[in-house]
């Protein structure tokens, strides 16, 4: 198993307690209604909680008083639990309390009663508010130093999205992941016949302090581009100067570990792209893993939370523009 890179925390960690009395009984959730038509549209921060860039964003907007000029705005903090357990000597391990709640998203397990957890409580008093969602973002980072991008879905709406947004450049195009459904892939938002529709932005690693300046950009643009406000009225600084073309990568196989005997044939970070099939880049149980296909993208590898059956790397394929 290779040793993960240990990251310095260059990035403040905020203290959000004095928004804990939410909007509609909810804590942590802040809905602000503009009296003119548009949409509602949702900023959504802490899906995890060692994820703090998106609660860095969500703060400062709810500090700036930020309003919509059409529609509804959402501001939301998720796990909060997860978050409040955020510890600088071991910051990986308030990810979440009982488990992920990226992978809770479905109306099934929502509504199974037996089921409960820190996550399922959380995701349900979330529930309402979500389920009147036009557009989500939501904010996240990464275990370690990659370029940011877009996790759009299966389908091509989400991959609209992220186009018209314009950051980042890179929109990865997947069909989530075998262990539970994300948020971005719930309910209408995962329906091609819908118009609602969600984006999920892996800002940068967690603690990097470009993983702030990123996030306020994605945001600020996906704010304008919804149409709740006008540039105008975005928090000055946020939009980065300069357009970006973007560039699709489609998920074909992910990669789970069998045992906790994983390694990789190098330090990877994401985004690697491998030029010929056949190229070993990385041992599982040891069996090497290969390359399916000429040019092929490494995408999110990470062994931070390896165990058997979880997922330790995607592999991707350039779509055609």
């Amino acid at each position: 198993m290779n040793k993960p890179t240990a990251y310095p925390i260059e990035i403040e960690i905020p203290t959000i307690l004095s928004y804990a009395d939410g909007s509609d009984g909810i804590p942590y959730v802040h809905t602000f209604d503009s009296g003119s038509p548009g949409a509602h549209v949702m900023v959504n921060a802490i899906t995890h909680g060692n994820e703090v860039c998106g609660a860095t964003i969500v703060k400062e907007l709810l500090d700036q008083k930020v309003r919509p000029q059409r529609g509804r705005l959402t501001l939301a903090f998720a796990n909060v639990d997860a978050f409040h357990n955020f510890n600088f000597e071991s910051p990986d391990d308030s990810r979440f309390v009982d488990q992920d709640l990226n992978r809770v998203w479905t109306a099934e397990l929502l509504d199974d009663a037996s089921q409960n957890s820190s996550e399922l409580r959380r995701a349900r008093a979330l529930r309402p508010v979500i389920d009147s969602v036009d557009l989500l973002l939501d904010l996240h980072s990464m275990h370690e130093r990659s370029d940011p991008l877009v996790v759009a879905g299966p389908l091509d709406k989400g991959v609209a999205l992220g186009r018209k947004v314009g950051v980042p450049s890179t929109i990865i195009r997947d069909e989530g992941h075998s262990d539970g459904r994300r948020l971005r892939d719930y309910g209408q938002f995962g329906d091609a016949n819908s118009e609602r529709n969600a984006m999920l932005v892996e800002c940068g690693q967690h603690w990097e302090a470009s993983a702030i300046v990123v996030a306020k950009d994605c945001t600020a643009r996906f704010l304008v581009s919804s149409g709740v406000m006008d540039e105008q009225r975005v928090p000055a600084g946020w939009i980065q100067p300069g357009s970006q073309t973007s560039r699709v990568v489609s998920v074909t196989h992910a990669i789970v570990a069998k045992s906790m005997d994983f390694r990789f044939a190098a330090p990877y970070t994401g985004l690697e792209t491998f030029a010929k099939a056949g190229e070993v880049i990385a041992w599982n149980d040891g069996e090497p893993v290969l390359t399916p296909y000429d040019n092929c993208v490494l995408i999110m590898p990470s062994l931070r939370q390896l165990r058997p059956g979880v997922t330790v790397v995607r592999l991707g394929q350039l779509v055609a523009q």
